[in-house]
């Protein structure tokens, strides 16, 4: 039973390569996207005022991206993100920035209703180590006033980018900006 299958396998390969037919190759499959990312580089906004205060800022290496999270003390609910120039808030000077700007504004104060900073860094043109970072090559405080604190990151490249508010811890909230290594 086995020499004629054998034999009809070798036939069809003759009459084929004699006819000029050629096996054809499956199609290439489609690239998948980078580490599953489809967040796209436009501008990204949630016009919501909140009465919460930035309280820190820090950063953080994934596998596909690097993150940057503002904590806040109570729910933020807007923020305003996109690639472009960066200004400090209330004056509109240009930050310099290492690499792509990435412009934050969170609808929220960086002070209390009395005035004391309940957010102020040092080294405004520094706010967090990102030395060695994949996509990160500066973090930048803009200043707050009248309800829009800013930040700026500095890219590598104009890459993908997503933002998230998550809950907590306890009362507060997070604003978390994602941008991914590569497209």
């Amino acid at each position: 039973m086995k020499k004629p299958l054998a034999t009809l396998g070798t036939f069809v390969l003759a009459v084929g390569l004699a006819t000029g037919m050629s096996a054809a190759a499956p199609p290439p499959a489609a690239a998948a996207p980078y580490c599953g990312i489809t967040w796209g580089s436009t501008a990204k906004s949630v016009s919501t005022m909140s009465s919460a205060q930035v309280t820190r800022v820090r950063t953080g290496r994934h596998e596909c991206y690097d993150r940057l999270v503002v904590d806040l003390n109570y729910k933020v609910k807007g923020y305003a993100t996109r690639y472009g120039s960066i200004q400090e808030v209330g004056t509109g000077t240009h930050i310099p920035m290492i690499g792509r700007d990435l412009s934050i504004t969170v609808y929220a104060n960086a002070y209390t209703s009395a005035g004391r900073p309940t957010y102020n860094p040092s080294n405004w043109d520094s706010v967090a180590n990102v030395a060695g970072y994949s996509t990160f090559r500066q973090v930048a405080y803009g200043g707050s006033f009248e309800g829009h604190t800013v930040f700026g990151i500095g890219n590598r490249a104009q890459l993908p980018y997503r933002v998230m508010i998550l809950d907590g811890p306890g009362t507060g909230s997070r604003l978390v900006v994602d941008v991914a290594h590569r497209w």
